[in-house]
C-alpha cells in the first residue's frame, strides 16, 4: 500500500515537487506528460505528490527527457551514466505499481515453453500455484497493487509453462488457475485506469477458461472484459460483450449458485453501461434483474471473485444512482446497507458513492466524513479514482475559504486541485 500525507519519504516528495515544477514551467498538463509516457495520469499525480516512488532507470531517464532536463536535475544524486547497458534493473519489489506486470502481458509468457517445448524439470506444485492465485486475488481486493505486480511476474510464467506441460490429469485446473490469474490482473488493471491492459487481460483469462471448458468462468472472464470496456468509454462493445453472455446463460437455463452469481454480475455490469450513457430506465431495470437473481441466491457469495449477493446488489444500485443524479434514492438505499463483511474494496466503493450523494446533495460535513473513512478503508479509491477527485474538488470550491482543514488535507493527499 502506499504511503500517505506524513508517511510520504521526504525525498520522495522533493523529487515530486521538482517534477511539477519542470511540468509547470512547460505548460503542460498532468495528462499530456502521463500519456507521453504511456502511463495514467492518476500515476503522474501520485509522482508528484510522493507517494508513488519512480526508482527504474529507464522511466527515470524517460520522464527526464520528457521535461527537457537531465536525470540529476530530477534526482540529484543520481548516476550520471544511464544509458550503458550494464546498469542492473530496479528489484521487481520497486517496481511502480502494475508497471512490470504490463511488461510482462505485452509479450507472452509462455513464449520460451512453446519454442522449447516440455522443460525437464517439473516445475512448481500445483498445491503452491493454487495458493499464490488465491493471494493474487487477495491482494487485488486489498489494492495493494504493487505486490500484485510483484507476485504475478513470478507467478504467470509459471502458470503458462505448468498448463502446457504438466500432466493431463492437472491441466484442466491449471488453465483454471491460468484464467483467475487473468482475471485477478484485468480487475486491478481496471482499479488503476490501464483499461487498455485490463482488456488483454481478460482476453487471455477467457481462452485460458475455454481450455480448461468451464463454460461459467469464459463467462466471469467477459464480466471483466466488460468492465474494461466500460473504462475505455467503448460502450456498444461492452454492452455487447454483457449481452451475449447473458443471452448464454439464460439460454443454459442453470440455477446453480455459481450460475447465477455470473448472470447477477453481468447484470450489474450492464447496468453500469446503461448509466455511463444516462440510459435512466434500462439502468434500472437491470439493477431489478439483479435483485432478482440475488433473492433467488439468498446469500452474498464470491464466486469467481465477483462478490455478488444480496449486498453487492444494493452498492451497485447506489453507484447507479449517483452516476443518474438521483442523490436521494442512492442515499436512502446505501444508509440501510451493512457491508462488514465485504472486501475492503466493496466498502471503500460504497462509502466513496455516498460521499459522492451526500456532495450532490450539498451536504458537505457527511459528504466529508464518508470520503475520510473511505479512504481509511481502501486509500486507492480516493487517491486513483475520478469521481472521488472530482468530488472532492466540487466541495473545495463550494467550501471556499471555510474550507475546514480536513477536506484541505484530503484533497491534497488525492491531488484533487489539480
Amino acid at each position: 500500500m502506499k504511503p500517505t500525507g506524513r508517511d510520504v519519504d521526504p525525498n520522495d516528495r522533493a523529487f515530486g515537487q521538482r517534477v511539477q515544477k519542470f511540468r509547470k514551467e512547460r505548460g503542460r498538463t498532468q495528462t499530456e506528460l502521463a500519456a507521453a509516457l504511456g502511463k495514467t495520469s492518476s500515476w503522474m499525480s501520485q509522482v508528484e505528490r510522493g507517494v508513488q516512488p519512480v526508482r527504474r532507470v529507464d522511466v527515470l531517464q524517460q520522464l527526464a527527457d520528457e521535461l527537457g532536463v537531465s536525470v540529476q536535475q530530477l534526482r540529484p544524486g543520481a548516476p550520471s551514466d544511464t544509458g550503458g547497458t550494464s546498469a542492473a534493473p530496479a528489484p521487481l519489489s520497486l517496481s511502480n505499481d502494475l508497471d512490470e506486470t504490463r511488461r510482462l502481458i505485452s509479450g507472452h509468457p509462455a513464449l520460451r515453453t512453446l519454442l522449447s517445448g516440455p522443460a525437464e524439470s517439473e516445475g512448481r506444485p500445483v498445491d503452491a500455484l493454487r495458493s499464490d492465485v488465491e493471494d493474487l486475488w487477495e491482494l487485488t481486493h486489498a489494492g495493494r497493487l504493487a505486490q500484485v505486480s510483484v507476485l504475478a511476474v513470478e507467478l504467470l510464467p509459471d502458470l503458462e509453462q505448468a498448463a502446457r506441460t504438466a500432466p493431463e490429469q492437472h491441466q484442466i485446473e491449471l488453465y483454471l488457475l491460468l484464467s483467475r490469474a487473468y482475471q485477478a490482473l484485468s480487475a486491478a488493471f481496471v482499479r488503476q485506469g490501464e483499461a487498455d491492459a485490463a482488456w488483454v487481460a481478460a482476453d487471455r483469462a477467457v481462452f485460458a477458461a475455454e481450455r480448461s471448458g468451464d463454460p461459467l468462468h469464459v463467462c466471469a472472464s467477459v464480466f471483466r472484459m466488460v468492465q474494461a470496456f466500460v473504462r475505455l468509454r467503448s460502450l456498444g462493445q461492452a454492452e455487447h460483450a454483457a449481452r451475449t453472455a447473458i443471452h448464454a446463460l439464460e439460454e443454459q437455463g442453470s440455477d446453480s449458485p455459481q450460475a447465477l452469481s455470473v448472470l447477477g454480475s453481468l447484470h450489474l455490469a450492464l447496468a453500469l453501461v446503461h448509466a455511463r450513457s444516462s440510459a435512466r430506465s434500462e439502468a434500472k431495470e437491470e439493477i431489478d434483474k439483479a435483485r432478482g437473481i440475488a433473492a433467488r441466491l439468498g446469500e452474498n457469495r464470491n464466486d469467481f471473485n465477483l462478490e455478488f449477493g444480496p449486498v453487492n446488489v444494493e452498492i451497485q444500485a447506489v453507484s447507479t444512482a449517483v452516476d443518474l443524479g438521483d442523490a436521494g434514492e442512492a442515499l436512502d438505499i446505501g444508509l440501510t446497507i451493512d457491508a462488514e463483511d465485504l472486501s475492503p474494496e466493496r466498502q471503500g466503493r460504497l462509502l466513496m458513492d455516498l460521499g459522492r450523494a451526500h456532495a450532490q446533495r450539498r451536504h458537505g460535513g457527511e459528504a466529508l466524513d464518508c470520503l475520510l473513512r473511505a479512504e481509511a478503508v481502501a486509500p486507492e479509491i480516493i487517491q486513483t479514482h475520478q469521481a472521488a477527485r472530482a468530488t472532492i474538488r466540487e466541495l473545495v470550491l463550494i467550501a471556499g475559504p471555510n474550507a475546514p482543514r480536513e477536506l484541505l488535507e484530503l484533497a491534497e493527499r488525492a491531488d484533487a486541485l489539480e
